[in-house]
């Protein structure tokens, strides 16, 4: 009976310890999150995920203030690897990939991008075009695929980048032939 006595203030003091620190940095985090993400959902997400991390921290942190605003920035950087880098910026390019009604101009447009599409992916130096087809098209991860290959991440990302910005010069004449038709 005794041991329960003594859990539950220790329990009370570490509740009353994380909303504390909430209260206290949320503003704050909030802030710095919203100046380096693009939409208002994504740092209330990122804020989220930085406190769920707090709370289930078992190690003792020395400087509160800097661990949060590290893992803030690394949550930050994680959203950034996590979303693809878009071909198709343009609403009406988009949608003409969006699968909406199917007529035989849209279908000879679909299969011109596509042509086009896997012409400018067999440009790529192997390497390139492995990180870019693992990633974006099996949905691999770049820790699996580093585990896989033996390669950095950094590595593979880089890869994918010089592959994305080859794509995206290759289908731009493309894509405006197609949007000024």
């Amino acid at each position: 009976m005794d041991a329960s006595i003594t859990i539950e203030p220790v329990a009370a003091t570490k509740q009353n310890n994380i909303t504390r620190v909430i209260n206290t940095y949320s503003r704050r985090l909030l802030g710095f999150i919203r100046k380096r993400v693009d939409t208002e959902a994504d740092a209330e997400d990122i804020l989220q995920e930085v406190f769920f991390q707090f709370t289930g921290n078992t190690q003792p942190i020395e400087q509160v203030t800097a661990w949060l605003f590290t893992v803030a920035r690394n949550k930050i950087t994680d959203n950034k690897r996590k979303q693809r880098p878009h071909l198709m910026d343009d609403e009406e390019w988009a949608a003409l990939f969006s699968g909406g009604p199917e007529d035989p101009e849209t279908s000879f447009l679909r299969t011109v991008f596509w042509e086009e599409f896997r012409r400018a992916l067999a440009e790529l130096p192997e390497e390139q075009r492995q990180a870019f087809v693992l990633h974006e098209m099996e949905g691999v991860s770049f820790k699996k695929m580093a585990e896989q290959t033996g390669e950095t991440v950094n590595t593979l990302i880089s890869r994918k980048r010089y592959a994305v910005l080859h794509l995206r010069g290759k289908l731009a004449r493309l894509r405006d032939e197609m949007l000024n038709r």
